[in-house]
């Protein structure tokens, strides 16, 4: 199989803005339970979101114009079966819940909005 037919979505990566990398990387591996990969490249620092082949992922990404933003493009983190648990970690983690948690039509699941320590604005949904 090649690599187009496995990049499916079409999303293929993002990036979350940080000024402060450490605190954002702890941020993101306390709410959401997980270790992100960190590397350091010649003019930026990335701490990677797990994620299985092929997915779309992304990264907490500090250096070069990359500035956090409460506006604009907006990416929803995959909270499925723990949606509940992730906000409650939100505050202790320096972030702030936003909005409470929606229910959309059809089956589509539950989202909600944060900020996260650096002020970006992202929403966390589950389908279950």
């Amino acid at each position: 199989m090649n690599t187009q037919d496995k990049r499916r979505n079409v999303a293929v990566w993002f990036e979350i803005p940080a000024t402060d990398f450490k605190r954002a990387v702890t941020f993101y591996e306390t709410i959401m339970a997980v270790k992100l990969k960190r590397e350091d490249m010649e003019a930026f620092k990335l701490g990677i979101f797990p994620c299985a082949e092929p997915a779309t992922s992304g990264c907490v990404i500090h250096g070069g114009e990359h500035k956090p933003c409460g506006e604009g493009v907006m990416i929803y983190l995959n909270c499925d079966g723990k949606l509940d648990a992730v906000i409650g970690r939100v505050g202790d983690a320096g972030g702030k819940v936003l909005m409470p948690t929606i229910t959309l039509p059809d089956g589509m699941g539950v989202f909600t909005h944060i900020l996260d320590s650096e002020g970006n604005r992202i929403g966390l949904h589950a389908v279950t």
